[in-house]
């Protein structure tokens, strides 16, 4: 599970997943290839630590 920031919506598909090529097609796609990698990498750095759910008896 990841974390979506405002101004996260550029780099995802209306399902999630991520925008492999850029929305404009005039961009570059090295660049645009370079800012998912990046923005993938913010994902995995601001990933939120399992919580474990214990019952009580």
């Amino acid at each position: 599970m990841s974390i979506l920031r405002p101004g996260d919506e550029k780099f995802h598909y209306s399902d999630g997943s991520h925008r492999w090529i850029p929305p404009d097609p005039d961009y570059d796609q090295e660049v645009w290839h370079e800012q998912v990698r990046q923005h993938k990498q913010a994902h995995l750095r601001n990933k939120r630590p399992e919580v474990r759910i214990q019952r009580l008896a």
